[in-house]
């Protein structure tokens, strides 16, 4: 099983092309890292994927099957934005436990499993706190949380690790790749942070005038 984004094209009203046919693949249980400078539409191409752009040309697919006709929700593809997007009338544990809500879960297991994941995410303590409670970095790990708790086949993943102090940051990556490779989800990366990239990294792409080449850019000198 493999997400595979081929020649994706995408461009906003009265602005030049942000993707120029951009590819690439991730088979299930790696994580690909994506870089390249501020506005070379890395975000943009996460959300192509995720369906929230819905005005691209191209082919997103899973494995054989195209998601492209396919709404946000059942694309099964889970998506953490730069900028935590928690309930702040819902606890943090009820926030995780959201991401399962419609899978048919008993409530009492929902309760133990978004636990579970708080714990991954070293938040086991801060379970009854509003998101208001909480600092910018435990809101990040918390929306981590509940992304991860949705059980998606691929996620997306934009600086995830941004808001993070960089001991926490060196910590918590590396297990959450391993977390996905475990659970056979594919994972594609945004990250300005190429040492983080090089350790991490199963495959990597650079985006370089809306394509993915692959590589670092010092490596295609």
């Amino acid at each position: 099983m493999t997400l595979r984004i081929e020649n994706l094209e995408f461009t906003y009203p009265g602005w030049p092309p942000t993707l120029r046919g951009a590819s690439l693949a991730v088979p299930a249980g790696e994580s690909g890292f994506l870089l390249g400078p501020s506005g070379s539409g890395k975000s943009t191409l996460l959300r192509c994927v995720a369906g929230l752009e819905r005005d691209y040309r191209g082919t997103i697919r899973w494995n054989d099957d195209p998601l492209d006709p396919l709404a946000p929700h059942a694309r099964r593809v889970g998506m953490l934005f730069q900028e935590p997007a928690l309930f702040p009338h819902l606890s943090v544990r009820e926030n995780v436990a959201f991401g399962m809500r419609y899978q048919g879960i008993p409530r009492d297991r929902e309760r133990a499993e978004a636990q579970s994941w708080l714990a991954l995410v070293e938040l086991a303590g801060k379970a009854d706190a509003r998101p208001d409670e909480l600092s910018g970095g435990e809101r990040q790990r918390v929306a981590l949380a509940r992304t991860l708790a949705a059980r998606p086949r691929a996620v997306l993943l934009d600086e995830p690790m941004s808001a993070l102090d960089r001991d926490l940051r060196d910590e918590l990556a590396p297990r959450v790749k391993a977390l996905l490779a475990e659970r056979k989800v594919a994972a594609l990366w945004v990250t300005h942070d190429r040492d983080e990239a090089r350790r991490l990294a199963d495959r990597l792409w650079t985006l370089v005038d809306g394509r993915c080449v692959e590589g670092l850019p010092e490596a295609r000198a």
